[in-house]
């Protein structure tokens, strides 16, 4: 009834009272203290079971093998085999107060004693005798069978002259009072993995042949984080064909861990974690979630940044803000699954466009790429959509008529973004759930069909007239920002080699050209003095800046910053060229300096590609 540090002083007494302890000797030893409740932890050795896993992990090897299971990324498949071809014996006690208790039952065990003066013979308890059982049902009748085994006189012979109790202290207790055999079941449960490696079809009502079983047996996909890959994925494998006698699962997908900014595991004791609650609160759930997807390469871990999560918040406002454009300009709900007719180059580009977006996404999602699928729809929603899009349909408003939008515009329009809001759906749920019931809809957007991408909406010409659009307008607005051109001032345009098809086109897009590019008009033919120059295709487009800004001081500041740049950048190349100082710096000092090497080199690259528009 002691504690035992106070049991082991006592023992030292009663050997000193009994002259029979020779010395006591001071020991260092290594002493393990739990970390949540502070004691000493010792061993305590107490009888186990075990599970053959070399049994179970034959099977689970072979269906890897023949491509049953498929491994992603592959390159986890070299620690799958390595752990199932050398597995342990697998213990699968453990001393918890919930759990699966252990399909184990014990009794006493007797053997025959010595034959007496007389000739007879009884039976002696040896010891304890073990059962193992799916059942209590199976249980007794092993017990049955052995007491008539042995002989046992008054042999049970009913179930209720074999009582399961909780303690051997009451099995004892029954046993001395009369005639039946009475068992007791091992108090230890099943191993937390041993468990959870039953999810599979336990969650589906078996033992039971359920319809949900039938239905959802074997699943298709199971995503997991890399770290429990022995823990769970290899113990459902094992289990589920053992006991299913088919893989759980088609294909297990392993991810990596969510880090810190500078790629170290989270721990309460450096300060790094986050909680995702916490960040749901300030940027919201979807934010988060399309952080995850896209930064989720295969292999690699995640290296989460607020500034991420920041980004992908702005990106759910954006998405936000054109649905909110389209519902003020008459864009509902689209008519039906199929894209609408369209006779404009705008709209059948945008529709072509949607359907390479669809192609494009299924394939990544087919490769388990969800990086790649999220920056498909990203730059698809941000850039084609919003940016290019919805800018060149924006209705133009005159003094005495608000402008307004065609009809096969609008039917375009709504088609593309319920398109976008059923792909970005599974990154996205609840902003794009929002934005589709803002229009009466006959059902949800989480049961809508998923689109089909049909090559037959590709239009080989519309694309690349709306392509060379953008290109050109890109091009003239890269080189205002590059040289300081006022935002709101309107240039003259001149255009020089061009060919017909060329001309055409300027023609069909002048006013996109004079709104998007800040033209003021378009002439064709050499412009004199200070210019800039853009090259799109075979024509040259020239922009007169002399009276727009200081061309001679606008050079100098050019070539200034562009030398500063190219200064640091040959620093940060020589540095990175010392073997010293990559294999000897911290790992995120060598990433930060080709981080900066990157951009002084992009920023000396702009600056003199500045210098040449000037000529």
């Amino acid at each position: 009834g002691l504690d035992r540090f106070d049991a082991r002083k006592r023992v030292v007494e009663l050997l000193e009272a009994e002259g029979a302890l020779e010395k006591v000797e001071d020991r260092v030893i290594a002493t393990p203290f739990g970390d949540r409740s502070g004691v000493v932890i010792e061993p305590w050795l107490t009888d186990q079971w075990y599970v053959d896993a070399a049994k179970l992990a034959g099977p689970a090897l072979e269906a890897t093998r023949s491509g049953a299971i498929r491994i992603v990324p592959k390159t986890w498949e070299k620690t799958w085999f390595n752990w199932l071809e050398n597995i342990q014996p697998w213990c699968v006690s453990r001393q918890l107060w919930w759990g699966h208790r252990i399909p184990a039952w014990y009794g006493i065990e007797f053997e025959p004693s010595p034959t007496s003066a007389d000739g007879s013979s009884g039976l002696d308890q040896k010891g304890i005798k073990t059962f193992v059982a799916e059942s209590e049902e199976e249980v007794r009748e092993q017990a049955l069978a052995y007491v008539r085994e042995i002989g046992l006189a008054g042999a049970p012979g009913t179930e209720q002259s074999t009582p399961i109790v909780e303690t051997e202290a009451e099995a004892s207790e029954l046993w001395m009072k009369g005639e039946c055999y009475p068992l007791w079941r091992d108090q230890d449960v099943l191993d937390t993995w041993f468990s959870s490696a039953l999810w599979p079809f336990a969650t589906l009502g078996w033992p039971e042949q359920t319809e949900e079983l039938a239905r959802h047996y074997p699943n298709d996909l199971l995503i997991s984080g890399f770290d429990i890959i022995f823990f769970w994925d290899a113990r459902m494998a094992m289990q589920g064909i053992h006991l299913m006698g088919e893989r759980p699962w088609k294909t297990l997908y392993l991810h990596g861990l969510v880090r810190d900014p500078k790629g170290r595991k989270m721990s309460k004791t450096l300060g790094n974690t986050v909680d995702p609650l916490g960040l749901i609160d300030r940027f919201g759930a979807d934010a988060l979630r399309f952080t995850l997807a896209a930064m989720e390469s295969q292999g690699r871990d995640i290296k989460l940044d607020e500034k991420r999560v920041e980004g992908y918040r702005n990106f759910a406002t954006k998405l936000w803000n054109a649905a909110r454009f389209c519902q003020a300009n008459g864009i509902g709900a689209s008519a039906g699954l199929e894209p609408p007719q369209a006779t404009l180059p705008v709209n059948r580009w945008i529709v072509g466009e949607t359907v390479k977006t669809v192609h494009a996404l299924d394939l990544s999602l087919a490769d388990l790429r969800f990086d790649e699928s999220a920056n498909i729809l990203y730059h698809f929603v941000w850039a084609t959509f919003c940016d290019w899009y919805l800018e060149l349909i924006k209705p133009v408003s005159s003094a005495d008529e608000r402008g307004r939008i065609d009809d096969e515009t609008k039917a375009v329009a709504a088609w593309v973004l319920d398109q976008i809001l059923v792909m970005l759906h599974p990154f996205m749920p609840f902003i794009t759930e929002e934005l589709w019931n803002a229009n009466a809809r006959p059902y949800p957007l989480i049961v809508a069909k998923w689109p089909m991408p049909d090559a037959r909406a590709l239009d080989p010409e519309a694309g690349p007239e709306v392509d060379w659009l953008i290109r050109l307008v890109s091009g003239i607005r890269a080189a205002r920002a590059e040289l300081n051109v006022p935002p709101g001032a309107k240039l003259p345009l001149h255009v020089k080699d061009c060919a017909d098809g060329t001309r055409g086109r300027l023609e069909r897009h002048d006013a996109a050209l004079r709104r998007l590019a800040r033209v003021e008009s378009i002439a064709f033919g050499e412009a004199s003095g200070g210019a800039a120059q853009v090259v799109v295709d075979e024509a040259t487009y020239i922009l007169p800046l002399e009276g727009v800004i200081d061309i001679e001081a606008e050079r100098s500041r050019l070539a200034k910053a562009a030398e500063a740049a190219e200064k640091e950048r040959d620093s940060l190349a020589g540095r990175l060229g010392n073997p010293s100082f990559v294999e000897r710096a911290k790992p995120e000092a060598v990433e930060k300096a080709r981080a900066d090497h990157s951009e002084k080199a992009s920023d000396a690259e702009k600056y003199r590609a500045a210098l040449a528009r000037l000529g």
